[in-house]
């Protein structure tokens, strides 16, 4: 299985059958994990943050490790170090959670900046280094990273450095009406329903088949124009301090792509673009002291710049969607 479209689609229809009205956040997690980027989650206790990353490292058959984030975590606790065994007389090597394919950082902002930097190098290089000694990780190789939005006591805000390095930021909100009320109906009769009702249903290598089907889909260079324009928008915003990075344009470039290789398109419209900026961008801008003192968000400056900056060809959105309708697996 090596088209993204069917893959998504798989990954879809097992991890429905337990995860309720979370469409959005399956199609994300699949979007980052195909073009090699780390999503963080927030949202209140209780919305199944840490089930969707479990569910979604199951049916897509990685390897993961939880790490459940405290102030006294050390670097070391995270990515190994060498440990003296008395019956041989030699340090060996300890590897941390950090060597899997899926690493769950269950409440990112308890541990101390100290440790959260010891993920950078593995979030980036994709390596890490021990003692002098540097060793590759898995591949695929993905950061979720979870976190609470409404305590601050005993919490460390991520930095900019850090949060740069997360391709997307999801929000997980709570359920509707309807959809908790298909919750009570679901969890009801089956109260223990969970990881354990997920099956694998892809693998590794596919999903890695998968990542390089997405590297060939095709980008328009109107469409290019429109990403570049997007980031740059954000850095000239007056309420804005610090705006999206080069690394932010490459993370909405290929996040877009992903978005239309998982609807079977093997070409990027400009909804795409639109699509993903949000995610994309928000917890990258750093605010003015003036913007934040006004009531601004950097979700109203995303919403803004989406209003403002000019969408490449305006009949040719239209005409790619419609040519490509019958190539959409999800809408």
């Amino acid at each position: 299985m090596s088209d993204p479209a069917e893959l998504y689609a798989a990954l879809q229809d097992e991890i429905e059958g337990v995860l309720i009205g979370k469409a959005d956040l399956i199609e994300n997690l699949t979007i980052s994990l195909l073009t090699n980027g780390h999503v963080l989650l927030e949202g209140v206790p209780g919305v199944a943050k840490t089930t969707a990353a479990t569910l979604f490292a199951r049916a897509s058959g990685l390897d993961e490790s939880r790490v459940q984030m405290t102030p006294d975590l050390l670097p070391a606790d995270i990515t190994g170090t060498h440990v003296y065994r008395q019956s041989s007389g030699e340090f060996v090597l300890q590897r941390g959670p950090v060597f899997t394919n899926l690493l769950l950082a269950d409440e990112i902002n308890r541990a101390t900046p100290k440790t959260q930097s010891a993920l950078l190098e593995a979030m980036q290089e994709r390596q890490v280094t021990i003692e002098g000694e540097t060793l590759a990780l898995p591949s695929p190789f993905m950061v979720v990273a979870t976190q609470n939005p409404i305590e601050m006591e005993g919490t460390f805000e991520l930095p900019e450095a850090q949060r740069d390095r997360f391709q997307l930021k999801l929000t997980v909100d709570i359920p509707d009406h309807e959809e908790e009320l298909a919750l009570l109906d679901r969890f009801g009769p089956e109260p223990k329903l969970g990881v354990d009702g997920i099956e694998q249903v892809v693998s590794p290598a596919e999903i890695l088949d998968s990542q390089e089907a997405v590297v060939d889909v095709h980008v328009e260079s109107d469409v290019r124009d429109y990403v570049l324009a997007l980031v740059e928008a954000s850095r000239d915003h007056p309420d804005v301090e610090y705006g999206g990075s080069p690394r932010a344009t490459l993370a909405l470039l290929h996040a877009s792509k992903a978005r239309a290789a998982i609807r079977g398109r093997d070409y990027v419209i400009p909804d795409d673009v639109k699509s993903m900026t949000r995610p994309a961008l928000i917890h990258r801008l750093l605010l003015t002291a003036e913007g934040e003192l006004s009531g601004m968000t950097s979700e109203d400056v995303v919403e803004e710049l989406l209003s403002t900056v000019e969408i490449p060809g305006a009949d040719a959105p239209n005409r790619a969607t419609a040519a490509s309708d019958g190539g959409e697996r999800r809408e």
